[in-house]
């Protein structure tokens, strides 16, 4: 089996958002790719995230119906749910490696998917936490 790649909000919401310039166009490669090589992973806190943002927070917001079916299409990415060992070890890796909680958290549903990379542009690129080798794409 190929490795997963944990997707981070920011990525999601680049590929969706037609303002972003050249952040656009790399998220919507790199989400085709993954599409393509059955190789995407993400949390329900991604999608969470994700939703709040194109429909509130960018220029031109998607129709709430819309990212609804964008939701949609990703569930089968989540490969682990919220429980109380993730909150655990999303604390355990908050403390560690000096992030905030809810990095902790995205970090944490990494690890419990089984990925072996998480492409975000919110830690440094090169770095390893938990195991997961942190990827900025945009860089």
């Amino acid at each position: 089996m190929t490795a997963l790649r944990f997707v981070d909000t920011n990525v999601l919401i680049y590929a969706h958002d037609r303002d972003a310039g050249i952040k656009h166009d790399i998220a919507k490669r790199i989400l085709t790719d993954l599409w393509n090589q059955e190789r995407g992973c993400l949390s329900i806190q991604v999608l969470q995230e994700f939703f709040i943002n194109v429909t509130r927070k960018i220029p031109q917001p998607l129709p709430t119906a819309l990212a609804r079916e964008v939701m949609r299409t990703y569930l089968p990415w989540v490969k682990t749910g919220v429980d109380g060992e993730m909150l655990i070890r999303a604390t355990e890796i908050a403390d560690a490696w000096r992030t905030s909680f809810w990095d902790g958290m995205i970090i944490a549903a990494a690890e419990c998917s089984g990925a072996s990379e998480l492409l975000t542009e919110d830690l440094q690129s090169g770095q390893n936490i938990a195991g997961l080798t942190i990827v900025n794409p945009f860089a």
